[in-house]
């Protein structure tokens, strides 16, 4: 698969040339950087002091408000925090610029001797199709710009032809997929696209006195305009009855998507294929609101709400008694080695830690899984653990006892919403939703006495009102009372340390999609999380051992 690659060069006095860096905060609470083109035109408003800064003339929905310093959503009113810094210094060139390889033409990019082109079949198509598209002529849709940037560099030079002129060899002008949407669509979209107008009606060449600017072909768009081009132009196909191909991710949280459904377009679009540029479906994480009265309590389960506080109590006085409820002791240890400080079952444990009052030599079986282990390692690992009065073997992770985990203080709240999940149209639906608060950490989390973060809560979860989803809400009140569901740690999506994370069970926090694979429809999931509580410990059995 070949990718276009980009380089782009900005003036000085730019937001980058600054070393000028607008970001955004996510909702793990680190920060985003803005587009390039987007940092510069927040830059642009903040330096000339604009109160604020609307950026839905370059095909975003937001409004910067510089006396907040916030990201305001126009259409949910969501508001996010935005920073200025001022420590991204990019290097700085001197001379002539090269020119620019990326395509559309960067309009700042200056001449620069011509590079010999690849002559693999891709590029002689995207070398075609510049020269087209940078060809204005009769039957061509372009745009009239605020600059007229040079045409790109294997094209010849392209400049607006009187009316009668005849095109020059090599330069034959788009034609087809272009004309129904100068002559169907120009209207319709006259309110949200630029003008468009075609290349065959009376134009002033340069130099006439006309004070109108020369008008460039599609070669000179940029992402937005060439967005709005295609898509008014897939509603042209789509109404004419013309067969379509979706090109689909048209937007994206970055540049990169939106740039190969655009290429992608155009490239089909010259070698004489319809194309229908689709939006991606959309991220539903939450239901439609559901009033008070709407909310039903979950039959079989009584209240609608868990709370954690303190830490479980220890279940043995000494890791040694605690040891012995699940060890056989072994007179002739057999010849291998003990799995946890790999030393030969035959010779003293190889533990060099505070020892405990046992014999460096003696042996023990696990009596489930039978594996053999040296005392002092097991008392060892037992001590380095969450002391729990359980124990778990390091090598097939059978669990001796009852698990918990250091799940900090919360709450859990669970009931039954009227909507249906996908894949789960036969039954309404569990909600659950987890919330803790941030705090200091005890003595059983990783760094005692040091405060910990809580990102993202309230966090809602989903499950199906079925008998199946029913028996994974009573686990999970099982697992919650045990404090497995949640752990202290570093979050591998943010990488910040000292912070709430799940703990191996997970869990669907996506309503009505699954985008981010934590969604529906999963006919999989109900079965993946009975199996990942299993490894904890927690089974059908535990139900029975709760109520006693």
């Amino acid at each position: 698969t070949i990718r276009p690659v980009r380089r782009s060069y900005y003036d000085p006095s730019s937001a980058p040339g600054k070393g000028v860096v607008w970001e955004w905060e996510n909702d793990s609470g680190s920060w985003t950087p803005y587009d390039m083109d987007v940092g510069i035109t927040i830059q642009r408003a903040y330096e000339k002091q604009h109160p604020w800064v609307d950026l839905s003339a370059i095909g975003f929905c937001y409004v910067i408000d510089f006396a907040t310093m916030g990201q305001i959503n126009r259409q949910t009113q969501r508001k996010r925090r935005v920073r200025r810094r001022l420590d991204m210094v990019y290097p700085l060139v001197s001379g002539t610029l090269p020119k620019s390889q990326s395509w559309p033409a960067s309009p700042g990019a200056a001449a620069a001797p011509p590079v010999p082109a690849c002559a693999c079949p891709q590029c002689l198509l995207v070398m075609s199709v510049k020269a087209t598209v940078s060809a204005p002529g009769p039957g061509t849709a372009t745009l009239q710009p605020r600059k007229a940037p040079p045409a790109p560099p294997t094209a010849p030079k392209a400049s607006v032809l009187a009316p009668g002129a005849k095109v020059p060899n090599g330069m034959a002008p788009v034609r087809g997929s272009l004309k129904p949407l100068a002559a169907q669509g120009g209207r319709r979209q006259a309110a949200s696209t630029p003008a468009l107008s075609s290349a065959s009606s009376t134009t002033s060449p340069p130099g006439t006195g006309s004070g109108k600017a020369s008008r460039p072909g599609l070669g000179t768009l940029n992402r937005s305009h060439l967005q709005r081009l295609a898509i008014a132009q897939s509603r042209v196909l789509i109404a004419s009855g013309v067969p379509t191909v979706p090109v689909k991710n048209l937007t994206g949280s970055s540049p990169v998507n939106p740039a190969l459904a655009g290429i992608t377009g155009i490239l089909m679009s010259a070698a004489g294929l319809p194309v229908c540029l689709t939006r991606p479906p959309k991220l539903v994480l939450h239901p439609p609101p559901v009033s008070k009265s709407e909310i039903q309590s979950i039959p079989g389960i009584s209240h609608t709400c868990r709370k954690t506080t303190k830490k479980q109590a220890k279940k043995g006085k000494t890791p040694e008694e605690v040891l012995k409820k699940y060890l056989q002791k072994v007179r002739h240890p057999p010849d291998e080695d003990c799995t946890i400080c790999m030393e030969r079952l035959s010779a003293p444990s190889g533990y060099k830690g505070p020892q405990p009052a046992l014999k460096p030599d003696l042996v023990g079986k696990l009596v489930k899984c039978g594996h053999v282990f040296h005392l002092h390692c097991l008392v060892a690992m037992y001590n380095n653990g969450n002391k729990d009065g359980s124990l778990q073997c390091p090598t097939c992770k059978t669990i001796y006892g009852v698990k918990t985990g250091t799940q900090p203080p919360g709450k859990m709240e669970y009931h039954i919403i009227p909507h249906t999940l996908p894949g789960h149209s036969d039954c309404k639906t569990i909600r659950i939703i987890y919330n803790i608060p941030p705090g200091v950490q005890g003595p059983e989390h990783p760094n005692p006495g040091k405060s910990f973060t809580a990102r993202g809560f309230p966090r809602h979860c989903y499950l199906p009102d079925s008998e199946k989803g029913r028996k994974v809400l009573k686990l999970l009140l099982v697992a919650w009372d045990r404090r497995l569901i949640f752990a202290i740690g570093t979050s591998s999506t943010t990488g910040e340390s000292d912070t709430v994370i799940w703990n191996e069970i997970h869990h669907k926090t996506e309503f009505g999609s699954n985008l981010t694979g934590h969604g529906y429809p999963d006919i999989n999931y109900l079965d993946n999380v009975l199996a990942e509580l299993a490894a904890q410990g927690i089974t059908e059995e535990s139900l029975a051992q709760e109520k006693d």
